[in-house]
């Protein structure tokens, strides 16, 4: 074992030695890439912790795994309310939603330590961890190696590992079944990636089915504070379609969508939320070509004299799920694979979405099987079915039922966590 990771620092380490002009060239000229780089490196002085108690470190990776684990860490603190709760992000905008979230529930939010021997070290002696936690299928063999060598134990929740992905970790088997035998608990969403991950050379002692976080959410706003955000906007009573987290492709489908409904359907508003900030401009443009009135959220522009709101704001997207009459799901035209159709669900409103969804099939598996939501391969079918959920009164309540009663039959994921750690 000590050889294995040896081996693995030396590639590591020469491969960082290979790239360095590339790492210093992608540092002047990639902000997002400089986010947190000294940090990671190692730099963690910053964080300072009442040692004199235990410590629970979570792991999110960026804005999706945030989102899933926000309850899971909300529940540890009310659990363990005498430890301290450490979060930390690998990119820059899951350290803005963290901090949005979670700032008041936990004692310290900070980037990920690279892999690299040094750096993982300083982490784990700054931070000291009792029990660490990290979400969804993230393996780093020296931050698991030395953790384990500190006796510190490591569980992976909500882990998954899509069929595409499996494929690849099988051909490396050899090398991740040994990390993988570091771990105290590999914790996984459904059966499937249960034995998926068995394959790959994970240990069955450890590794159990424990549900999706993702279903253990909750929505955040009373009905006061839905009605006052309406409100705020200017809705006036109009229906309104949230296109969420589109990328590149997607806003002219759901531009050329909204202004065909537009003709039968005159008061009918769009909010759209490009899902990475660097797009706002392209995403300004496109709706100026598009010829609607619009305004940016950031501006605080409602909906009184625009037909479209651009949301160019972090961290607000899923309290507008709670005024929307429907919500389109991006990244599923663009083969990006889909974001979480669930955080428009819990409000109570039905989903449309392009098909590819790979990311997250099996969630779309459960709610495609009821009206919850809905697959479209084409521009048509996306405003046919836009038009369906506006127009047809009884097929809208259905789909909105539909939505509670997944959240009803798969709840739980957060209870299981928590059950183990108190082990």
């Amino acid at each position: 074992m000590l050889l294995f990771y040896i081996i693995y620092n030396v590639v590591l380490i020469t491969a960082a030695i290979i790239l360095l002009p590339f790492i210093v060239l992608a540092l002047i000229l990639v902000p997002k890439f400089r986010a947190g780089f000294w940090t990671k490196l190692g730099f963690y002085k910053n964080i300072k912790l009442d040692h004199s108690k235990k410590t629970i470190f979570f792991h999110a990776v960026s804005v999706g795994e945030v989102n899933a684990i926000e309850r899971l860490v909300k529940t540890a603190r009310e659990t363990f309310p005498d430890y301290n709760i450490v979060l930390s992000t690998t990119t820059k905008t899951g350290q803005e939603i963290a901090n949005k979230k979670l700032s008041s529930t936990v004692n310290a939010i900070t980037y990920f330590p690279f892999d690299f021997f040094f750096s993982v070290l300083s982490f784990l002696n700054t931070v000291k961890p009792d029990k660490i936690v990290i979400a969804e299928t993230e393996i780093w063999p020296d931050f698991v190696y030395l953790a384990n060598k500190k006796n510190i134990p490591v569980y992976i929740v909500n882990g998954r590992l899509s069929p595409n992905s499996y494929k690849g970790y099988k051909k490396f088997s050899f090398f991740f079944k040994p990390v993988l035998s570091l771990y105290k608990g590999i914790f996984m969403q459904t059966q499937g990636d249960v034995e998926r991950i068995l394959d790959v050379g994970a240990d069955e002692n450890i590794t159990k089915l424990m549900g999706n976080l993702k279903y253990d959410i909750y929505p955040t706003l009373n009905s006061e504070q839905i009605t006052a955000l309406a409100d705020e906007l200017h809705l006036n009573g109009c229906k309104m379609i949230a296109a969420a987290s589109t990328h590149k492709g997607e806003d002219e489908i759901l531009l050329e969508a909204f202004c065909d409904l537009k003709k039968t359907h005159p008061s009918l508003k769009m909010l759209l939320a490009p899902r990475h900030p660097e797009r706002y401009e392209a995403v300004e443009n496109l709706i100026k070509a598009a010829g609607v009135s619009y305004g940016k959220r950031s501006q605080n522009a409602g909906f009184e004299n625009n037909d479209v709101i651009m949301l160019d704001t972090m961290g607000e997207l899923m309290k507008m799920y709670s005024i929307c009459h429907l919500a389109f799901i991006g990244g599923s035209f663009s083969k990006t694979g889909g974001h979480n159709p669930l955080e428009a669900n819990i409000w109570g409103k039905p989903v449309v979405s392009g098909d590819c969804v790979f990311n997250f099939k099996d969630i779309y598996k459960f709610l495609t099987d009821s009206d919850a939501a809905k697959l479209v391969s084409s521009t048509e079918e996306l405003k046919n079915h836009m038009e369906k959920l506006l127009d047809d009164e009884t097929f809208y309540a259905k789909a909105c039922a539909d939505t509670q009663k997944i959240f009803e039959q798969n709840r739980g994921a957060v209870d299981f966590v928590i059950n183990e750690l108190k082990k």
